[in-house]
């Protein structure tokens, strides 16, 4: 599972030409699902990003979480962070979790998010989206939960 994470002063959330919503400060998350993950994959993910120190403290530094700042979340599906771009000119996202297997998944993840952080915008599962994001930094961090199982080195 990956969850691409845009620091924003705002973002607002148009799914099928319908407003959705809107956050001030906070993060974008772009969530991808892969097959393979897990429930556990999702945990990982949502205690990672809730408590990224991203956020500046008084003298500017990353010192302060979405959770210090009291942050909100905007989490859209995103199938294509698992585009596979090696041939040719047109992504395959073979490696994207069916439908059937990622929209469970996600839904599972949109709660355990909201759990974290109370104040959450989302998207719909399989939606045509427009999503109006003014970075703050910019600032954009790409996490993965296959980070989980590093390899082991050989003695």
């Amino acid at each position: 599972m990956r969850a691409l994470l845009q620091r924003v002063s705002s973002a607002s959330l148009t799914v099928d030409g319908q407003f959705t919503g809107s956050i001030g400060v906070g993060f974008v998350v772009l969530l991808g699902i892969t097959d393979g993950d897990t429930l556990d994959d999702a945990r990982y993910l949502v205690e990672k990003t809730v408590n990224m120190r991203v956020f500046p403290d008084d003298e500017g530094r990353f010192n302060r979480s979405l959770s210090d700042v009291g942050g909100a979340l905007m989490v859209v599906s995103q199938f294509t962070l698992y585009a596979d771009t090696r041939k040719g000119r047109r992504p395959s996202f073979i490696r994207a979790a069916h439908p059937d297997v990622a929209e469970p998944l996600y839904q599972q993840s949109v709660a355990l998010f909201r759990e974290a952080c109370p104040e959450i915008v989302t998207g719909v599962f399989g939606g045509y989206m427009q999503v109006e994001i003014h970075n703050d930094g910019p600032v954009t961090i790409m996490l993965d939960s296959a980070d989980l199982q590093v390899p082991r080195r050989q003695s």
